[in-house]
């Protein structure tokens, strides 16, 4: 996280800079450039609630706030369609067999990148590129970064070859690619109801050979094992400048601590979990078995631990154990990270000690991808300055924001900040120099359940898709909702009424809690302003002074919600605005009644003016989190686009006027709504 500096506003150079508040307050110092990015869904289906809900919410909400920070040009959104890796060739001929499908591999992937295109686009993400891995330019950037940062890794000593057996089924005679072997996983205290050839659903790494019950899904069968060449990353080399980066995360309180418990769980030594039934045979087997340390803390009443001193150790007695027919599970730890296999659709690895044909695995090309869309961003849409990559991810000044789900901590942690560590050269450094590639900050949240069970396309519950909530709710309402979630903090459950076959009849939808603050309570007050100053100024704002009271008040929420953004608190950000725009209500109403009762004109005047400096406030704050509304508003004040500049962002409505005294707002007919209702939702 980029430091917090306080800001010397007696230097007359920065009494207009957006960093002062003209009291020396305190405030966080964002990047000069900044990159956000969103994890890439596979290209084997559309958007589903928890890729809009659980990340691209999140990330565009925040990439829009510093739009309006930092300043357009300085600020890069991309993500984009894996498209390659063993599930999507898996779905694919799942859907030719079945007949519901019958162009080719890239045809189907290319129709879920586009669907995907779409759904972002209803839900208003604003992203600069959403690029496909597999086609057009940002394929061949791709392929291109892909041979750089193997071959740098390779060269700067990181690569290693090994022979790992591969499961391969002999009824079908061929060798098996990751989903097509599942069983049980094999990592103590998993709770993932599917493991793979190396990997579980949870996103746990072991050999292949240690997962429990392989079964192949093609024939059903117990597969076989067979040797294989490949490249692997040696992730566990890395291990103290991890440390060291974790330790770096642990400095800083805005980092979510659930995702620093989840790294630090790979950091473990090599563990092998045994029952205590077998206690009697590690006794016997205790000349033969590399050294370990013997260890019982109590927590697990029917096994106890052998920690070893190295991979390799604990590999050789996982071997004698299963030789010996010694029932146990591994722990989590630092493993050779797989870089290149065999299957067909991937991107190609470049050769490499004679070992060739080999296709990178979608998860390391993945990590590096959002590199890739960045140049390819820079070369053919951008219209700023800064075209040079180096200066968005190899600068200092820089920020690269990762939003992800927490089933990926695993590989945009310790495995993209290891690789990235390796591509320095020389001796690598936790705190890279500048030009060299640094390492971003992850955003991880919680899964957001549905009707508080984990939804997953692959399980018994079904996530409900993005595109289907928009039968019953409009984007900025879940846009609102999703961010008042808190899963930052904790998994939570996404309840929408009509999709809940035990929501009681009566009540309301728990689902729009945080929409009707627009739809309702927002509305309401802007209309308030608007059908005033129509019936006694004739469409423009009287022009008075804002009173201390509301200027005290915008400011103080100003600063509020700017540090809980770069906390990434958005379900603080909505507490705060829930409370800052019911004021603005609570103040016109508590007001005008007096006001009318007297019909004192110069009290009314005084009411306007304060109440519309509220409304821009409160128009300007709510604009990362709901664009279309607060748009609107912007339309009718008559105001062009540096109204949402945080340049600017203590000045006064006025401020944007060329003559406050005779600029006419755009008149508003009855029952206009900014923030609008859906349909189902309106009573006819």
């Amino acid at each position: 996280m980029v430091s917090i500096r306080t800001v010397n506003v007696n230097d007359k150079k920065l009494k207009n800079n957006p960093l002062s508040d003209g009291q020396g307050t305190k405030r966080p110092v964002f990047p000069k450039r900044a990159v956000v990015t969103a994890g890439m869904p596979y290209g084997n289906k559309a958007l589903h609630f928890g890729h809009i809900g659980g990340v691209f919410i999140h990330a565009d909400t925040f990439a829009r706030f510093l739009r309006d920070r930092i300043g357009k040009e300085n600020v890069i959104f991309v993500s984009g369609t894996d498209c390659y890796g063993s599930p999507i060739v898996e779905n694919y001929k799942r859907i030719i067999e079945d007949g519901s499908f019958s162009g080719s591999l890239e045809d189907f992937v290319k129709l879920n990148h586009d669907l995907q295109k779409e759904s972002l686009k209803a839900y208003m993400i604003d992203i600069n590129l959403f690029a496909a891995s597999a086609f057009g330019r940002a394929a061949e950037i791709h392929r291109d970064l892909t041979f750089d940062i193997i071959n740098k890794l390779y060269e700067n000593g990181h690569l290693v070859k090994l022979t790992s057996s591969q499961f391969y089924d002999p009824e079908m005679d061929v060798l098996l690619n990751g989903r097509q072997v599942v069983g049980q996983c094999p990592i103590d205290g998993c709770s993932s109801d599917k493991g793979y050839a190396d990997e579980c659903s949870l996103g746990h790494q072991y050999m292949p050979e240690d997962l429990i019950n392989p079964r192949s899904t093609l024939s059903g069968k117990k597969p076989e094992m067979r040797d294989v060449d490949n490249w692997y990353f040696k992730l566990e080399d890395f291990h103290d400048l991890l440390t060291q980066w974790v330790d770096g995360l642990k400095d800083n309180p805005d980092t979510r601590r659930f995702m620093i418990k989840s790294i630090e769980e790979f950091l473990e030594p090599p563990i092998i979990y045994v029952m205590k039934d077998y206690l009697d045979i590690i006794d016997s087997l205790k000349d033969r078995l590399p050294d370990y340390e013997f260890k019982d803390d109590g927590k697990k009443k029917s096994s106890v631990q052998l920690v070893f001193k190295s991979l390799k150790d604990r590999e050789e007695a996982c071997r004698i154990l299963a030789d010996h027919e010694v029932r146990y599970r591994t722990g989590k730890t630092l493993v050779p990270f797989r870089l290149t296999g065999n299957i067909e659709w991937g991107v190609p690895a470049p050769e490499l000690e004679g070992l060739k044909d080999l296709t990178v695995w979608v998860w390391p090309e993945s990590l590096w991808a959002p590199i890739s869309f960045t140049k390819t961003y820079l070369e053919e849409g951008y219209q700023g300055q800064d075209k040079d990559w180096t200066k968005w991810w190899c600068s200092k000044e820089a920020g690269v924001f990762q939003f992800i789900g927490q089933d990926n901590i695993y590989f945009y942690g310790p495995a993209e900040m290891a690789m990235f560590m390796g591509t320095q050269g020389g001796q690598p450094t936790a705190d890279p120099d500048e030009g060299d590639l640094q390492l971003p900050q992850i955003i991880a949240n919680n899964h957001v359940l549905f009707l508080d069970k984990k939804a997953s396309s692959s399980g018994k519950v079904k996530p409900p898709m993005a595109d289907e909530l928009l039968s019953y709710y409009t984007p900025e309402q879940l846009r609102a909702h999703f961010l008042g979630l808190g899963l930052g903090i904790r998994s939570v459950s996404f309840k929408p009424k009509p999709l809940d076959p035990t929501a009681p009849e009566k009540g309301g939808d728990p689902a729009l809690k945080e929409g009707n603050l627009l739809t309702n309570v927002f509305n309401r007050a802007i209309r308030s302003c608007f059908y005033t100053v129509q019936k006694y100024n004739d469409g423009i704002i009287p022009v008075r002074e804002i009173s201390k009271d509301i200027l005290d008040n915008a400011k103080e929420t100003i600063l509020e919600y700017e540090r809980l953004m770069y906390k990434y608190e958005f379900h603080q950000v909505m507490n705060l605005m829930d409370t800052y725009i019911r004021s603005i209500n609570k103040h016109y109403s508590n007001n005008i009644r007096v006001i009318e009762a007297s019909d004192d004109a110069e009290a009314r005047a005084q009411l306007l003016a304060d109440t519309f400096h509220m409304v821009r406030v409160g128009a300007v704050l709510m604009h990362p989190i709901a664009p279309l509304g607060t748009q609107k508003i912007l339309d009718y004040l008559g105001l062009d686009e540096s109204f949402w500049s945080w340049d600017r962002i203590f000045d006064t409505v006025y401020d944007f006027m060329d003559d406050p005294h005779s600029h006419k707002l755009k008149f508003l007919e009855p029952r206009v709504d900014f923030f609008e209702k859906h349909p189902s939702q309106l009573n006819f």
